[in-house]
This record gives C-alpha cells, sequence and structure tokens, in this order.
C-alpha cells in the first residue's frame, strides 16, 4: 500500500496544507489495526462481509462470479442465488398471482395494481427492515472484534437484544431518504457521502439515536476529515482492480474484510478524538466497554451470580460407553429422570460457559450495556446448542429435516415451472439426504459447536463430502442423476460447487444453532410413549419406500435424468434449486 498511501497523502497535502507525513502514518497505523483485526477474527468478519454481500447490503460485485445473477436473469446463466431472484423477477410467479387475484375480485388491471403494490412494499420493506440494518448489525460485531477475543454468533442478534431493530430501520429509512435528495445534487452526492459516512457505526454504538441526532452526529465527527475519508477509500482502489481480475475471490477472501476493519478503525479514532474534545452530543457516545475492557473487580460485582453459580456446580462425569456417545456426539442414552438431571445441569454448564467468556474478559460483558439486553433465562433453555439429544429426537429431526427439504424442493419446483413434481428417489414426502446430513452435523461436528467459525468450515466439507458421494452412488446403482452444478463456478465432475457448498455451510449454522435445540424443545413436550409410537411408524413407511424405491426408484421429467456414459452424466435442464441448497 504504501505507493498508493503516498500518492494519497501528496493530494491530501496540495488540498489541506496538512502535514503529509502525520496522514501518512495515521493511515498505516489504522491498516496495522485493521488487519490484526481481520486476522485474528478472520473467518467471522469474512463470513460477516459475505453476508452482506449475498443480502445485498455491501460488497455484492465481489459474489457476481459465482451467483451470476446479472447474467442469469438475461441469459440463463446458473447459480443459487441468481436462480432464486429468477424466480421473483420471471413472469411465471407473477402471472400465477396475478391470475388468482383476477379470479376474486374479477378485474385484471385492479389485479395488476395491487400485485405492483404489494411487490413495491415488499421491496421496500426488505431493504429497510433487513439490508439496511445489517449494515449496522456488521458494523457492531466488527467494533467488538476489535478488543475482545471471541465474538458469539448471537451478536447478530444484538440489536433484537436490545429491542431497538425497529427503532434502527426507522432511523436508517430517514437518514436514506435524505441522503436521496441530497444525491440529486453532484455536489451533495459526494459530501453527503462522507457527511453521513459514521452513520452506521453511530448507530451500532447507540441504537437509541434519531435519524436526525445520529445525522447530526457524523456530520461534526466528519467536520475537516471528509476529504481524508474519502482517500481513505480509494486506497483501496488497487484490491478493487484486483477483484475483477481474480473474479472476486481476493474481495471475498481478503480485501472486503480488509475494508470494512479499516474504516471501524478510523472511526474508533474519529470517536477518541471527539470525546476528547467534548464536541456537541459526545455523551451520546456512550458505550465504554466497546472499546476498553471492564476492571476485573466491576465484572465481578456485576456478574456475581454467575461466580456464586461456579462454586457450587460441580462438572457432571459421565464414564462408560454411554457417557461417550453422550459428550462426544451428543446421543443421550440415559433414562429419561436421569436425562432431566443431566439436561439442568448442562444448561447451568451453558450458562456458565457463556458467561465466563464475559468475566474472563473475552467477550463484550453484555451487562454492561448502557441498555438493558433481553433476559436471558429462555434463551438458555430454547437455544442450547451444545445439548445431547435422545434417540427419538434424533429420528424425529431426521424426518423433520427430510421433510422440509421435500416440501422446499417442491414448492421451489411448482413456482419456477407450475407443475408438482415428486423430488427425489424415494416416492414418500420426503428426501432423506437433508435429515441424514442434518444428523451427521449434529452427531459428528458435537464438539466443535463452541466453535462456531470452525463448526462452518466442517459442516462445508462434510456437506461437500455426502453430497459428491451420493451422486456418485446414485448414478452406479440406477445409472441416473437427479442434480447438476455443470457450468457453475468450482464444481466437480458437476456433482459439488462451490456456490452451492457456501449455501450448506449457512444452513447448516441455522440447523445447528437454531432449529435443532427448538425441535428438541418441541419434542421433548411428548408423551415418551407416543414419541417412540411416532418414531416407530416413520421408520416402518420409510424403511418401506426405501425397499420399494430401490426397485423402482423415483424418476421421470423434472425429477432425474439418463446417464450418457460412464464418465459424464447428461442432466436435465429443469431448475432444481434445492439441490443446490441441499441434497436432493
Amino acid at each position: 500500500d504504501s505507493g498508493v498511501y503516498l500518492l494519497l497523502c501528496l493530494c491530501y497535502n496540495v488540498f489541506t496544507n496538512k502535514d503529509l507525513g502525520e496522514l501518512m502514518n495515521s493511515f498505516k497505523e489504522m491498516k496495522r489495526k485493521a488487519k490484526d483485526n481481520l486476522f485474528n477474527h478472520y473467518f467471522l468478519i469474512s463470513f460477516t462481509c459475505l453476508m452482506a454481500a449475498f443480502i445485498g447490503v455491501e460488497f455484492v460485485g465481489s459474489i457476481a462470479f459465482a451467483s451470476g445473477i446479472d447474467l442469469e436473469i438475461n441469459t440463463g446463466t446458473k447459480g443459487v442465488l441468481a436462480t432464486i431472484i429468477n424466480l421473483f423477477t420471471s413472469n411465471t410467479i407473477f402471472n400465477f398471482l396475478l391470475k388468482t387475484i383476477s379470479s376474486v375480485i374479477g378485474s385484471r388491471k385492479i389485479a395488476n395494481i395491487i400485485l405492483t403494490i404489494l411487490a413495491f412494499l415488499g421491496t421496500l420493506s426488505f431493504w429497510a427492515l433487513v439490508k439496511n440494518v445489517y449494515r449496522v448489525i456488521a458494523r457492531r460485531v466488527v467494533l467488538e472484534a476489535r478488543i475482545y477475543e471471541k465474538v458469539p454468533i448471537n451478536r447478530f442478534t444484538f440489536l433484537l437484544r436490545v429491542r431497538k431493530w425497529m427503532k434502527v430501520s426507522w432511523t436508517l429509512l430517514v437518514y436514506s431518504f435524505y441522503y436521496f435528495l441530497w444525491s440529486l445534487t453532484i455536489v451533495g452526492y459526494f459530501i453527503k457521502r462522507y457527511e453521513y459516512f459514521l452513520v452506521p457505526f453511530i448507530l451500532a454504538e447507540n441504537p437509541d439515536l434519531s435519524a436526525k441526532e445520529a445525522i447530526s452526529l457524523s456530520r461534526k465527527m466528519m467536520d475537516g476529515h471528509k476529504w481524508e475519508a474519502f482517500l481513505l477509500e480509494l486506497s483501496f482502489i488497487g484490491y478493487d482492480i484486483l477483484g475483477v481480475f481474480t473474479l472476486g475471490l481476493t474481495q471475498v477472501f481478503f480485501s472486503n474484510g480488509y475494508f470494512l476493519t479499516t474504516c471501524t478503525e478510523y472511526y474508533a479514532v474519529l470517536r477518541e478524538d471527539y470525546i476528547k474534545s467534548r464536541g456537541e452530543g459526545y455523551e451520546k457516545l456512550f458505550d465504554t466497554y466497546l472499546y476498553q475492557k471492564a476492571t476485573n473487580k466491576l465484572l465481578k460485582e456485576t456478574y456475581g451470580d454467575v461466580y456464586q453459580l461456579m462454586e457450587k456446580e460441580e462438572e457432571v462425569k459421565l464414564p462408560g460407553f454411554r457417557g461417550f456417545l453422550y459428550n462426544y456426539f451428543g446421543i443421550n442414552l440415559y433414562s429419561e429422570k436421569k436425562a432431566r438431571k443431566l439436561e439442568k445441569s448442562l444448561l447451568n454448564q451453558y450458562k456458565i460457559s457463556y458467561y465466563s467468556d464475559m468475566i474472563m474478559e473475552r467477550v463484550y460483558p453484555t451487562r454492561l450495556y448502557p441498555m438493558p439486553e433481553k433476559k436471558q433465562k429462555k434463551h438458555f433453555e430454547s437455544f442450547n446448542y451444545m445439548k445431547s439429544y435422545s434417540v427419538y429426537s434424533l429420528i424425529l429431526m431426521f424426518f423433520s429435516f427430510s421433510m422440509i427439504g421435500w416440501l422446499w424442493e417442491v414448492l421451489l419446483h411448482l413456482i419456477s415451472d407450475g407443475e408438482f413434481v415428486n423430488r427425489g428417489v424415494l416416492h414418500g414426502p420426503w428426501l432423506p439426504i437433508y435429515g441424514s446430513g442434518a444428523l451427521l452435523i449434529i452427531i459428528l461436528l458435537k464438539k466443535f459447536r463452541s466453535k462456531p467459525a470452525l463448526e462452518f468450515s466442517l459442516i462445508i466439507f462434510l456437506c461437500g463430502m455426502v453430497e459428491y458421494f451420493t451422486a456418485v452412488y446414485l448414478e452406479m446403482r440406477f445409472g441416473l442423476s437427479w442434480w447438476d452444478y455443470s457450468g457453475y463456478f468450482l464444481n466437480i465432475h458437476g456433482r459439488v460447487c462451490a456456490e452451492g457448498l457456501i449455501v450448506f455451510g449457512l444452513g447448516g449454522m441455522a440447523g445447528v444453532y437454531l432449529l435443532a435445540p427448538l425441535f428438541d424443545r418441541f419434542f421433548s413436550k411428548f408423551n415418551i410413549k407416543i414419541a417412540y409410537g411416532l418414531c416407530v411408524i416413520l421408520l416402518g413407511c420409510f424403511i418401506f419406500d426405501k425397499i420399494y424405491s430401490g426397485r423402482y426408484p423415483n424418476t421421470g421429467n423434472g425429477i432425474s435424468s439418463d446417464k450418457v456414459n460412464t464418465k459424464e452424466v447428461a442432466y436435465s435442464d429443469s431448475n432444481n434449486v434445492g439441490a443446490s441448497l441441499y441434497f436432493s
């Protein structure tokens, strides 16, 4: 970056008559800290930026190499995101809804008006409630990563936990409206861009501010720094050019995160200077422990109940084969009474583990945040992702994920092609690889749940192996194929692809940290005899379907395609979105 620094700093010196060396050293120091933050939390920050690109908030151009969204709408280029977007930009779903509404109200013109209004409101809602707000969430995550060793995955729900999601959404809506009006003028577009530059960071620290307060504070903090911010952004132009030649890979794996962490360091510097100068409204930047760690004394006073629990709670030792399965694979073979006792003890240990990182200054101390977060009792009970699961719960989860997968693919095919197709190799309403893939993740990766970044990587690897070898088995067994990634970026023999594997990772994370604990909590309310009876019935139906489908597999248009030769398979051109998102 040195050559870029020198050129930009010369421009800075000419236009502002300020010390060139001081600016250059400042940029270098910020970027050094930014790189440290990025490499210390590489997977977290890269994932944060990747999600921003998928949602369409920022860094969108860096994933064009994989999704081909722009080409998909015009030429049919393949891609998971492209196909999903194509569903909602094509005439198929529009005509379906148009016919339905027209038949109800008896007027095609009015139906057109209603659909147009609904489409506008839906787009606006997604933009305001998700895209805009995620910009703030991403900055909150990176700000916490600056100081603390760990950033729990639940910090992505920070705004929900402080009950300020809707407030931030409205604030950003007003902020965007102001910026849009200024953008109608050439001068206003560039000036206001940098005057409003800090708004998402300010809201990440204090989400209770109104749009007027956040914008006013950003303008005051950026006074005298707009040209400086422009040069800081411009210093990344080399990485943008490199991203074009590497099809966005360098941006996804490095420069997107580098840019975000650098902007975060820049905000931290401006914030510190503004507070020292006691600028107008500086007291609204009140999150002290987002920038420095609390003292041991303060933490002991704040988390006294956790210290007491740590002194009373004894670690449960589970010897033998059942203990081995419980600890390493999350399979609970104990009696119902013993299981409840273990569950209570495990819940306490999870609570201790959750707060111990805060006590040890490894995680941001949520209780010291000026605005109270939601009480954690329900959270611990419902989202204890470190728990082990009973046999009947695992069986019911297998069928739940299998049926969700089947329903997902059937609905996507119904919307895209306008016809019902019973997806999958079997004849029943289930796609077993969805269920078996979910169980493999839950069981084999149990010991890695406390490390989300590693869990994400292992989910991608595991899902890729399962999908690839399942495709090989089906081709060898039946001489048919049920999905194809030929033409997708970084595909292997059309059986797996890079884009699909990324989505597998995201879906697997949702299954491990959200759906599995919720499903288990729901199943635990069943009478034990009813639960086992349901398992026996479902397994009986499944085994019968498996035997029957082994002789007469589910095939046909929109389901499978013939294998051309021993090395290559010709796949149908049907829109197999579900297989891209999980295993077909």
